[in-house]
Protein backbone atom coordinates (compact mmCIF):
# COMPACT_ATOMS: atom_id res chain seq x y z
CA UNK A 1 0.00 0.00 0.00
CA UNK A 2 1.89 3.36 -1.22
CA UNK A 3 2.06 5.92 1.99
CA UNK A 4 -0.86 8.37 2.24
CA UNK A 5 1.05 11.60 1.02
CA UNK A 6 0.65 15.44 2.15
CA UNK A 7 2.55 18.22 -0.03
CA UNK A 8 3.87 21.09 1.93
CA UNK A 9 4.57 24.27 -0.14
CA UNK A 10 8.19 25.67 1.62
CA UNK A 11 9.53 28.24 -1.25
CA UNK A 12 12.25 29.52 0.23
CA UNK A 13 14.74 31.45 -1.79
CA UNK A 14 16.60 32.39 1.50
CA UNK A 15 19.34 29.80 0.61
CA UNK A 16 19.89 30.76 -3.46
CA UNK A 17 18.42 34.08 -4.71
CA UNK A 18 15.07 34.76 -6.27
CA UNK A 19 15.52 33.41 -9.88
CA UNK A 20 12.41 31.48 -10.07
CA UNK A 21 12.49 27.90 -8.02
CA UNK A 22 9.93 29.98 -5.91
CA UNK A 23 7.40 29.12 -7.94
CA UNK A 24 8.20 25.16 -8.04
CA UNK A 25 4.94 24.71 -5.71
CA UNK A 26 2.78 25.86 -8.12
CA UNK A 27 4.41 24.72 -11.18
CA UNK A 28 4.30 20.84 -9.67
CA UNK A 29 0.85 21.09 -8.14
CA UNK A 30 -0.30 23.05 -11.87
CA UNK A 31 1.29 19.37 -13.37
CA UNK A 32 -1.07 18.14 -11.21
CA UNK A 33 1.32 16.28 -8.55
CA UNK A 34 -1.29 16.69 -5.96
CA UNK A 35 -4.22 14.80 -7.48
CA UNK A 36 -1.94 12.17 -8.97
CA UNK A 37 -0.45 11.46 -5.67
CA UNK A 38 -4.10 11.42 -4.27
CA UNK A 39 -2.26 13.78 -1.47
CA UNK A 40 -3.96 16.42 0.88
CA UNK A 41 -2.47 19.44 1.39
CA UNK A 42 -0.50 21.31 5.09
CA UNK A 43 -0.18 24.67 3.74
CA UNK A 44 3.11 26.90 3.26
CA UNK A 45 5.39 28.08 5.16
CA UNK A 46 6.14 31.68 4.19
CA UNK A 47 10.09 32.36 4.13
CA UNK A 48 11.25 35.90 5.43
CA UNK A 49 12.32 38.76 3.21
CA UNK A 50 15.56 38.25 0.99
CA UNK A 51 19.01 39.79 1.91
CA UNK A 52 21.36 39.78 -0.87
CA UNK A 53 24.38 40.63 1.81
CA UNK A 54 26.62 38.43 2.92
CA UNK A 55 26.37 37.76 6.56
CA UNK A 56 29.85 39.14 7.49
CA UNK A 57 30.63 36.52 10.37
CA UNK A 58 29.46 33.46 9.03
CA UNK A 59 29.95 34.08 5.24
CA UNK A 60 26.51 32.85 4.52
CA UNK A 61 23.34 34.70 2.88
CA UNK A 62 20.31 35.09 5.48
CA UNK A 63 21.92 32.88 8.16
CA UNK A 64 19.54 33.87 10.87
CA UNK A 65 15.83 33.85 8.46
CA UNK A 66 17.04 30.70 7.19
CA UNK A 67 17.08 29.41 10.79
CA UNK A 68 13.77 31.08 11.86
CA UNK A 69 12.62 29.32 8.38
CA UNK A 70 13.76 26.00 9.51
CA UNK A 71 11.88 26.16 12.98
CA UNK A 72 8.73 27.17 11.19
CA UNK A 73 9.04 24.17 8.55
CA UNK A 74 10.33 21.62 11.22
CA UNK A 75 6.92 21.90 12.77
CA UNK A 76 5.15 21.75 9.82
CA UNK A 77 6.56 18.19 8.52
CA UNK A 78 6.45 16.90 12.55
CA UNK A 79 2.60 18.24 12.80
CA UNK A 80 2.29 15.49 9.09
CA UNK A 81 4.32 12.84 10.07
CA UNK A 82 2.34 13.08 13.60
CA UNK A 83 -0.71 12.16 11.59
CA UNK A 84 0.64 9.10 10.24
CA UNK A 85 1.09 10.53 6.91
CA UNK A 86 3.92 11.24 4.26
CA UNK A 87 5.49 15.11 3.86
CA UNK A 88 6.42 15.67 0.41
CA UNK A 89 8.21 19.35 1.06
CA UNK A 90 7.62 21.47 -2.27
CA UNK A 91 10.57 23.91 -2.83
CA UNK A 92 12.37 26.48 -3.21
CA UNK A 93 15.70 26.13 -2.61
CA UNK A 94 18.51 23.07 -1.48
CA UNK A 95 18.44 24.88 2.00
CA UNK A 96 15.05 23.86 2.53
CA UNK A 97 16.71 20.38 3.76
CA UNK A 98 17.42 21.88 7.18
CA UNK A 99 14.16 22.26 8.50
CA UNK A 100 13.04 18.67 6.95
CA UNK A 101 15.68 17.23 8.63
CA UNK A 102 15.43 19.63 11.94
CA UNK A 103 12.08 17.71 12.36
CA UNK A 104 13.49 14.51 12.25
CA UNK A 105 16.33 14.74 14.55
CA UNK A 106 13.75 16.01 17.42
CA UNK A 107 12.18 12.07 16.78
CA UNK A 108 15.30 10.60 16.58
CA UNK A 109 17.78 9.19 14.31
CA UNK A 110 17.31 8.80 10.73
CA UNK A 111 19.35 8.56 7.43
CA UNK A 112 19.13 10.90 4.12
CA UNK A 113 19.10 9.82 0.40
CA UNK A 114 20.55 12.76 -1.11
CA UNK A 115 19.41 13.10 -4.92
CA UNK A 116 21.51 15.59 -6.69
CA UNK A 117 23.64 17.09 -9.38
CA UNK A 118 26.10 18.66 -7.33
CA UNK A 119 27.18 17.37 -3.46
CA UNK A 120 26.29 20.52 -1.71
CA UNK A 121 29.40 20.15 0.19
CA UNK A 122 31.25 23.59 -0.06
CA UNK A 123 32.58 25.20 3.23
CA UNK A 124 31.27 28.92 3.64
CA UNK A 125 34.93 30.59 2.42
CA UNK A 126 34.97 28.40 -0.08
CA UNK A 127 31.50 29.51 -1.87
CA UNK A 128 31.77 32.15 -3.88
CA UNK A 129 28.70 33.44 -3.47
CA UNK A 130 27.58 32.43 0.57
CA UNK A 131 24.79 30.63 -0.72
CA UNK A 132 23.72 28.09 1.89
CA UNK A 133 22.18 25.71 -1.48
CA UNK A 134 25.81 25.31 -2.50
CA UNK A 135 26.46 24.10 1.28
CA UNK A 136 23.18 22.25 2.53
CA UNK A 137 24.13 18.79 2.72
CA UNK A 138 27.55 20.15 4.83
CA UNK A 139 25.59 21.75 6.84
CA UNK A 140 22.75 18.94 7.53
CA UNK A 141 26.22 16.73 8.97
CA UNK A 142 27.42 19.31 10.92
CA UNK A 143 30.25 21.11 9.12
CA UNK A 144 29.37 24.86 9.39
CA UNK A 145 28.76 27.62 11.38
CA UNK A 146 26.41 27.10 14.37
CA UNK A 147 23.64 29.07 13.72
CA UNK A 148 22.78 26.31 11.23
CA UNK A 149 24.32 23.24 12.40
CA UNK A 150 23.84 23.11 15.98
CA UNK A 151 19.68 24.39 15.82
CA UNK A 152 18.51 22.96 19.37
CA UNK A 153 21.68 21.92 20.12
CA UNK A 154 21.41 18.96 18.02
CA UNK A 155 24.46 18.58 15.93
CA UNK A 156 24.47 16.82 13.53
CA UNK A 157 21.11 16.50 11.92
CA UNK A 158 22.51 13.41 10.24
CA UNK A 159 25.32 11.31 10.47
CA UNK A 160 27.88 10.63 7.98
CA UNK A 161 27.34 7.21 7.83
CA UNK A 162 23.43 7.75 8.24
CA UNK A 163 23.88 9.53 4.50
CA UNK A 164 23.41 8.41 0.72
CA UNK A 165 24.89 10.63 -1.79
CA UNK A 166 23.69 9.99 -5.04
CA UNK A 167 24.10 10.85 -8.83
CA UNK A 168 26.56 14.12 -8.05
CA UNK A 169 29.03 15.12 -11.12
CA UNK A 170 30.60 18.48 -9.86
CA UNK A 171 33.44 16.43 -7.98
CA UNK A 172 36.11 18.57 -10.36
CA UNK A 173 34.63 21.77 -10.55
CA UNK A 174 33.75 21.67 -6.72
CA UNK A 175 37.87 20.84 -5.84
CA UNK A 176 38.38 23.15 -8.40
CA UNK A 177 36.81 25.97 -6.37
CA UNK A 178 38.12 24.64 -3.28
CA UNK A 179 35.03 22.63 -1.74
CA UNK A 180 36.00 19.85 1.01
CA UNK A 181 35.68 16.60 -0.43
CA UNK A 182 32.60 14.18 0.72
CA UNK A 183 34.69 11.51 -0.29
CA UNK A 184 36.89 11.67 2.52
CA UNK A 185 34.31 11.39 4.93
CA UNK A 186 32.24 7.97 5.71
CA UNK A 187 29.40 9.06 3.81
CA UNK A 188 28.12 6.80 1.33
CA UNK A 189 28.96 8.19 -2.24
CA UNK A 190 27.58 7.32 -5.89
CA UNK A 191 28.66 9.67 -8.37
CA UNK A 192 26.93 9.76 -11.58
CA UNK A 193 30.06 7.93 -13.66
CA UNK A 194 29.76 5.19 -10.84
CA UNK A 195 25.95 5.10 -11.08
CA UNK A 196 26.55 4.95 -15.14
CA UNK A 197 29.24 2.22 -14.75
CA UNK A 198 27.15 -0.11 -12.73
CA UNK A 199 23.74 0.84 -13.85
CA UNK A 200 20.79 2.26 -11.90
CA UNK A 201 19.11 -0.43 -10.68
CA UNK A 202 22.56 -2.08 -9.16
CA UNK A 203 23.43 1.26 -7.92
CA UNK A 204 20.21 2.20 -6.38
CA UNK A 205 20.23 -1.37 -4.56
CA UNK A 206 23.34 -0.97 -2.88
CA UNK A 207 22.87 2.44 -1.62
CA UNK A 208 19.71 1.56 0.12
CA UNK A 209 21.50 -1.29 1.23
CA UNK A 210 23.71 0.73 2.89
CA UNK A 211 21.34 2.59 4.76
CA UNK A 212 19.27 -0.67 5.93
CA UNK A 213 22.32 -1.92 7.34
CA UNK A 214 22.27 0.94 9.96
CA UNK A 215 19.96 -1.24 12.65
CA UNK A 216 19.30 1.83 14.44
CA UNK A 217 17.72 3.99 11.71
CA UNK A 218 14.52 4.60 12.80
CA UNK A 219 13.91 5.43 8.30
CA UNK A 220 15.39 8.08 6.13
CA UNK A 221 14.58 11.35 4.18
CA UNK A 222 14.68 11.71 0.24
CA UNK A 223 16.25 15.06 -1.05
CA UNK A 224 15.27 15.39 -4.98
CA UNK A 225 16.96 18.14 -7.09
CA UNK A 226 15.89 18.54 -10.34
CA UNK A 227 19.24 19.16 -11.55
CA UNK A 228 20.29 15.22 -11.10
CA UNK A 229 18.47 14.87 -14.19
CA UNK A 230 20.33 15.28 -17.20
CA UNK A 231 21.01 18.58 -18.72
CA UNK A 232 19.25 17.92 -21.99
CA UNK A 233 15.59 16.70 -20.35
CA UNK A 234 16.23 19.10 -17.14
CA UNK A 235 17.22 22.71 -18.42
CA UNK A 236 15.03 24.20 -15.83
CA UNK A 237 17.77 24.35 -13.31
CA UNK A 238 19.78 27.61 -11.74
CA UNK A 239 23.63 25.38 -12.35
CA UNK A 240 23.12 23.68 -14.85
CA UNK A 241 25.85 20.70 -15.68
CA UNK A 242 26.27 18.43 -18.43
CA UNK A 243 24.78 14.94 -18.42
CA UNK A 244 22.58 13.34 -15.46
CA UNK A 245 20.15 10.57 -14.89
CA UNK A 246 17.09 9.90 -17.57
CA UNK A 247 13.61 10.45 -16.40
CA UNK A 248 13.11 6.73 -16.28
CA UNK A 249 16.47 6.02 -14.40
CA UNK A 250 15.05 8.38 -11.44
CA UNK A 251 11.57 7.10 -11.46
CA UNK A 252 13.57 3.37 -10.60
CA UNK A 253 15.17 5.00 -8.33
CA UNK A 254 12.51 6.39 -6.43
CA UNK A 255 10.93 2.88 -6.92
CA UNK A 256 13.73 1.00 -5.60
CA UNK A 257 13.79 3.76 -2.55
CA UNK A 258 10.62 3.27 -1.13
CA UNK A 259 10.20 -0.63 -1.95
CA UNK A 260 12.83 -0.73 1.33
CA UNK A 261 9.64 0.64 3.26
CA UNK A 262 11.71 2.94 5.24
CA UNK A 263 11.62 6.48 3.70
CA UNK A 264 9.51 8.74 6.09
CA UNK A 265 9.36 11.76 3.54
CA UNK A 266 10.58 13.91 0.75
CA UNK A 267 11.78 16.88 -0.47
CA UNK A 268 11.51 18.53 -4.23
CA UNK A 269 14.09 21.67 -5.10
CA UNK A 270 15.85 23.75 -7.47
CA UNK A 271 13.33 23.08 -10.42
CA UNK A 272 12.79 26.79 -12.07
CA UNK A 273 9.36 27.34 -13.92
CA UNK A 274 11.18 30.36 -15.54
CA UNK A 275 12.92 27.99 -17.74
CA UNK A 276 9.70 26.11 -18.50
CA UNK A 277 8.01 28.34 -20.72
CA UNK A 278 4.71 25.76 -21.65
CA UNK A 279 4.95 23.80 -18.45
CA UNK A 280 5.99 20.38 -20.60
CA UNK A 281 8.78 19.87 -18.43
CA UNK A 282 7.04 20.16 -14.89
CA UNK A 283 4.41 17.91 -16.55
CA UNK A 284 7.47 14.96 -17.18
CA UNK A 285 9.08 15.91 -14.02
CA UNK A 286 5.81 15.37 -12.17
CA UNK A 287 4.70 12.19 -14.08
CA UNK A 288 8.27 10.78 -12.91
CA UNK A 289 8.15 11.27 -9.54
CA UNK A 290 4.70 9.97 -9.33
CA UNK A 291 5.80 6.64 -11.11
CA UNK A 292 8.70 6.83 -8.67
CA UNK A 293 6.39 6.62 -5.57
CA UNK A 294 3.38 4.42 -6.02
Amino acid sequence: MPPQFTIIDAPSILGLRPTGVEYLPEALKAADIMKRLNADYAGRVSPLPYNSERDKLTLLLNPDSIKAFSLQLADRVSSVISRGRYPIVLGGDCSILIGNLLALRCMGRFGLFFIDGHADFYQPEASLTGEVADMDLAIVSGRGPDVLTNIKGLKPLVQDHDIILFGYRDREQAASYGSQDVQTTRIHSFDLTYVKKVGITTAALEAVKNLLQQDELLGFWIHLDADVLDDSIMPAVDYRLNDGLSFSELSELLKIIVSSDRTIGMDITIFNPNFDSDGSIARKFVSTIVEGLT
